[in-house]
Order: structure tokens, then C-alpha cells, then sequence
């Protein structure tokens, strides 16, 4: 996998007949918010003849729009004047701190503790998952725009979430037995070569860790490089691996991102799906509805159908979430209803496994089920799939509607409370 460096990325954005406008937004968006793209990228998915219009393009190359106005113009003014790069980390960060890093409670309520101290780089919310930020995955193939994990990339070790021993993971787990499902997260787990990705698989495989039922690995590797399974190095070892888990009696799911059905297309990522499934380990599905990318009910009508050709199970249409570029990517919930809505109506049953519109919200994920009219109030129908307070899960609450309304925060309670006699989380 190669890469593409500021400089040689000019050269080949000027090939492709970029202007010196859209080069210099990319320099300026870029020392704000993370840039990483690669040759399967550049050449397997992007239509140049399209660009920039091209959703692929979209997703993955910077937008001035990513940033506010005014950040956007600090940060151009102090690149112009050639500021010493002291000068320049200093504004990112303050950039970076006003874009919301860690939404949603990540640090504040999600963060466990093993012997009194922080573990920084799991993450415990719900009583049955917990999950793990291998401190050797925290980087991707490639970076999307929307990406909620975006603090992730920007080299500020305060921000970034990483866990450097697998002992910490299964002395965690040691002493809690609700826990059945690790979810590898990052960045990306499967950018790790697999001698190091089994340094932290195969301790979970130990009768001690019985009460561990289900492996997940979040993963953009089939949709930016797919020779991870196919032609890498180490492909047949990282397939071995997941055989292994699978004897072992584990589930093995791969969390796809699959943000586009472009990224479905190519014969390689098709290879290695075959590969993939072969182990025994199901692939599902997952990415957020975005401006400018998959804002259409058409879009994820084929991707869904496509999908399910392949073998791969539609899981989640998540909600962009409350950070990093939103207001560039961000879709009003109501109009993330009506696509969700639309979409499936394209679709067989099949298909229709996908959940959605769901905000990955501090209470929990709540799912955004239709709208109504309840004693003369326009609200939102949510419920929560999973939630802090187990009790919630499942329970139909409402919103006052809000067409312009993006994320959970933007609500307010419909018939005067969101669960009477009961707190939200």
C-alpha cells in the first residue's frame, strides 16, 4: 500500500486538473482535521472525470466547508505568513478542541479503571461490549472526511484513545463477567500486521475468557484495501487468525464501512469478501448518512442490495455524529427519516436488516423511528436499541419535532418529559 505525501499529492492533483483553489483548501483543511489517502483510493474509486462533484472524492479529500469561516481563515492567514510550526500546531489544537473531539462522554463516562487507574484506551457504555483501541491500530488505510475518530489521527497524544497492553484487556475483563462482546476499534484494527493483531486476539481465545462470545473488528480495510485479505503479506495469517476464533467458538464480525456502493464494485474487494466469509467470521455493515457522499435513498437502496449479493449483512445507517467536520456532512434528522425510509422501500426483506437513522448519543443509540401528531404535538418517535440504563432499552420515547434538528442534543422532550418517572442517562 502506498500512500500519497502532501507533495506528491499535488503533482497528482494537478495532473488530474485540480485547481490551485481546491489545492490550497486542501493544505489549509488538512492541518486541522486528518488527510490520508492511497493509490487504490486514487485509482480504483475516485471518478476523476466527476471530481470534485464525486462522492469519493467527497469523502475522502478536504473541503474548505470542513471547517467554519472563521477557523478556516486563521489557519490560511498564519500557512501565508509562514509561521514557524510551533506557531501552527499551537492554532490547530485550538482549532481541534472547538470541534468537539471526544463526543458523546467518550473520556468523561465510557473510560474504565483497573486497579484505580484509567484505561485510557477502552471504552466501557454499554454492560455487554466493551471496546478496545490497540494502541498499534490507531491509524487507517485511509481517512474519511466524516470519520467520528478523527482526534485519533491529529498527533495529539491528549486526544487520542490507545491501549498498549493485552494484559490490560483481559485483566478487565477478569472481573467483568457481564461483558460477551470485544469490539477491536481504532483508526483501524486490520492495519495492524497479524503477528500483532494476535497478540491481542488470542488471549481472549483461553478458557479463562470464556465469558468472551463474540469478536467484532471495525474496519474500512474492504472498502481502502481489500488486499488485506487478498494479496498482503500476511493475508492467509490474518484469514487463519479469524478460522481460529471461529474453531474456537467465537463469533468473529467484521464491522464493515461501506460509506458508498462504489466501494463495492471493484473485483478485489469482491475476492476478498469470498476469502473473508470462507473463515466462518459474517460481515456486516455500517456507516453514517452524509451530505455530499450518500444523501440519497437511491444510494443506499444499491449499496444494501449489493450487499446482501456479496454476503454481507446491512447493519446500521448511523447518523453523522456531533463532531469533527458535521456541519459539512451533517444530515436534519428528518431528512435522514425520509431517506432511511425511501431506501428500504427499494429493497426485500433481506435488505431491510439495516437499522436506521440511529445517533450514537450519550443515553445510548437511539433510533429515530418515525414522526406522528400526539395530542396535537408534532414529535419524533425514538427508541433506544441499546442504552446506559439497560432498563431503557426498547422503550418508545418522543421528541418535539424539529426540521432543523441534526443531532440528540438539538431535542427537547415531547409531552413534557422523556421518560416519565425515569431520568435519561
Amino acid at each position: 500500500m502506498r500512500s500519497y505525501s502532501h507533495e506528491r499529492l499535488a503533482v497528482l492533483a494537478r495532473d488530474r486538473g485540480l485547481s490551485e483553489t481546491q489545492l490550497r483548501d486542501l493544505r489549509v483543511v488538512s492541518t486541522v482535521l486528518p488527510f490520508k489517502v492511497n493509490d487504490y483510493v486514487v485509482d480504483q474509486l475516485i471518478d476523476w472525470s466527476a471530481v470534485p462533484d464525486d462522492p469519493i472524492f467527497q469523502l475522502t479529500f478536504p473541503h474548505r466547508d470542513m471547517l467554519s469561516p472563521d477557523i478556516y481563515a486563521s489557519i490560511a492567514a498564519l500557512l501565508d505568513a509562514e509561521a514557524p510550526r510551533e506557531v501552527m500546531r499551537k492554532a490547530a489544537a485550538e482549532a481541534q478542541v472547538r470541534l468537539n473531539p471526544h463526543p458523546g462522554g467518550q473520556l468523561e463516562a465510557n473510560v474504565p479503571r483497573l486497579g484505580g487507574r484509567p484505561l485510557t484506551g477502552l471504552q466501557h457504555k454499554y454492560p455487554e461490549t466493551v471496546l478496545v483501541f490497540p494502541s498499534q491500530g490507531q491509524t487507517c488505510h485511509a481517512y474519511c472526511g466524516y470519520c467520528f475518530r478523527w482526534a485519533q489521527f491529529v498527533g495529539d497524544a491528549d486526544l487520542r484513545q490507545a491501549l498498549r497492553d493485552p494484559a490490560d484487556l483481559t485483566g478487565y475483563l477478569t472481573g467483568q463477567p457481564r461483558v460477551t462482546d470485544v469490539l477491536f476499534t481504532g483508526g483501524d484494527p486490520l492495519i495492524m500486521k497479524t503477528p500483532v493483531l494476535r497478540r491481542w486476539v488470542e488471549p481472549l481465545l483461553d478458557p479463562a475468557m470464556e465469558q468472551v462470545r463474540t469478536l467484532r473488528f471495525g474496519t474500512k480495510a474492504l472498502s481502502y484495501w481489500p488486499d488485506r485479505f487478498v494479496g498482503d503479506s500476511d493475508a492467509d495469517d490474518l484469514l487463519r487468525l479469524f478460522e481460529r476464533c471461529v474453531a474456537a467458538g467465537r463469533h468473529v464480525a467484521v464491522m464493515a464501512h461501506f460509506s458508498h456502493p462504489r466501494e463495492l464494485d471493484t473485483p478485489l474487494v469482491r475476492r476478498a469478501l469470498e476469502r473473508l466469509r470462507a473463515t466462518g467470521a459474517v460481515v456486516r455493515s455500517q456507516a453514517p448518512l452524509v451530505r455530499h457522499i450518500n444523501d440519497d435513498a437511491g444510494v443506499w437502496a444499491r449499496m444494501w442490495q449489493r450487499q446482501v449479493e456479496l454476503g454481507v449483512v446491512p447493519y446500521y445507517m448511523f447518523v453523522e455524529r456531533d463532531t469533527g467536520a458535521r456541519n459539512f456532512f451533517g444530515v436534519p434528522l428528518a431528512e435522514a427519516l425520509g431517506i432511511y425510509t425511501d431506501a428500504v422501500r427499494q429493497v426485500s426483506g433481506l435488505a431491510r436488516s439495516a437499522r436506521g437513522p440511529v445517533m450514537s448519543a450519550f443515553p445510548g443509540k437511539v433510533q429515530v423511528d418515525g414522526v406522528t401528531d400526539i395530542a396535537g404535538e408534532r414529535v419524533f418517535i425514538l427508541r433506544l436499541l441499546q442504552a446506559r440504563d439497560p432498563a431503557l432499552v426498547g422503550r418508545p420515547f418522543f421528541a418535539a419535532f424539529d426540521p432543523a434538528a441534526e443531532w440528540f442534543d438539538d431535542l427537547r422532550p415531547a409531552l413534557g418529559s422523556w421518560f416519565p418517572g425515569r431520568a435519561l442517562p
